[in-house]
């Protein structure tokens, strides 16, 4: 096999699959830069090379050309992020399809997957279990109103096609309108910060306790489009609540790890840490922690033209009831991390055991999708 991969040269993605390939005793991976393919550079493929098609990572070119330019760090731009991408997408489709070469995965699905509605309602029309979604909203006086309706005191608002939890906001808010605001009725939570009239990320999650602070909050995310999820109560494992990362390789989930936090974000640059998965299968039960793979299996069906899919799964308090709040096309970066035990990527890390289920199945990997 003979891969060539759409990353960003010393992106950590493009390193680790590279060493996947050698101590598979496979040839170095050809790259083709993000910004090559943005800039529509022509894409030199060849009959029978296997094209992985990586994250665009956090290459400030690459982020330019998709979003246009301005400071990595800020929040927004996704909806253009979103059509430049997914159009990128299609070229390297088409010119795979044209050279006779294979794509590592389904770009009609990595499409689904960062557009947060459409992966939402596919999960929901799966029976996959997810929480449920208020009706779209186009600002913060439309979110309050929808959350009085559906009876919603507290709620994650996404940006549809963020990613590392780039913009969202966990919302708490006392009952009444908009027009009742007043000290300690509404909180929100979130890495997001404005800086006059733009927003950008930080390391740092914060809160916002004034209705004008968390309005104005709301109303400039939504510009690009919004899901809104009813807020979950997570469980807790070491006095800190978690949510797992799974992910599932050709079907099976292969790979978990446990990332908790004292806020309602987990994301491990968030100030996330791993946690304990033995003391999470315990207090699961061998029944839950099987039903809880089960979901994470169900999940990734739902895109059964890809390899891999990352699934964020919830597990709710006291251990009750499991939810997947994610699908992730490039969920697989988990440096360190073997296989579970007695599946097919024991031993192995993430990329290590995609190339050993392409190897075993490469005679009946479908052609390029277009």
């Amino acid at each position: 096999m003979t891969f060539v991969v759409v990353g960003t040269p010393g992106d950590r993605r493009t390193v680790l699959f590279a060493a996947a390939c050698r101590s598979s005793g496979l040839p170095e991976p050809r790259l083709i830069a993000w910004t090559d393919v943005l800039r529509g550079a022509e894409i030199v493929l060849r009959p029978g090379d296997l094209l992985r098609v990586d994250s665009p990572g956090e290459d400030r070119d690459a982020d330019a050309l998709l979003r246009g330019p301005g400071a990595p760090a800020r929040v927004g731009g996704g909806a253009r992020w979103y059509r430049t991408f997914t159009a990128a997408l299609g070229r390297l489709s088409a010119a795979a399809s044209a050279a006779g070469a294979r794509i590592f995965g389904d770009v009609e699905e990595i499409g689904v997957m960062f557009d947060k509605r459409l992966a939402h309602a596919r999960l929901r029309a799966a029976g996959v279990p997810v929480p449920p979604a208020l009706p779209q909203v186009d600002g913060y006086a439309a979110l309050r109103s929808r959350m009085d309706e559906a009876g919603e005191r507290r709620v994650f608002v996404k940006p549809a096609h963020g990613s590392s939890a780039s913009g969202v906001v966990a919302l708490q808010t006392a009952p009444g309108t908009v027009s009742d605001a007043g000290p300690g009725r509404v909180r929100a939570v979130t890495s997001a910060f404005m800086a006059g009239d733009e927003l950008f990320n930080s390391l740092r999650v914060r809160s916002y306790e004034t209705d004008g602070e968390v309005s104005a909050l709301i109303d400039a995310l939504a510009p690009d489009g919004l899901h809104v999820e009813r807020w979950l109560p997570k469980a807790t494992v070491g006095g800190r609540v978690f949510d797992l990362r799974v992910v599932v390789i050709g079907g099976e989930p292969t790979h978990a790890v446990v990332r908790t936090s004292r806020h309602p974000m987990t994301n491990l640059h968030l100030g996330g840490a791993r946690g304990d998965l033995a003391a999470v299968q315990r207090a699961l039960g061998e029944n839950g922690w099987q039903q809880a793979l089960d979901v994470c299996a169900r999940a990734a069906a739902c895109f059964p033209g890809s390899l891999m899919v990352g699934v964020d799964l919830l597990v709710g308090h006291g251990m009750k009831r499991l939810a997947v709040c994610e699908v992730n096309a490039f969920g697989d970066l988990l440096p360190g991390l073997t296989g579970l035990p007695g599946s097919l990527a024991q031993g192995l890390d993430t990329y290590a055991a995609q190339i050993k289920h392409a190897a075993q199945i490469r005679a009946a990997l479908p052609a390029c999708t277009t």
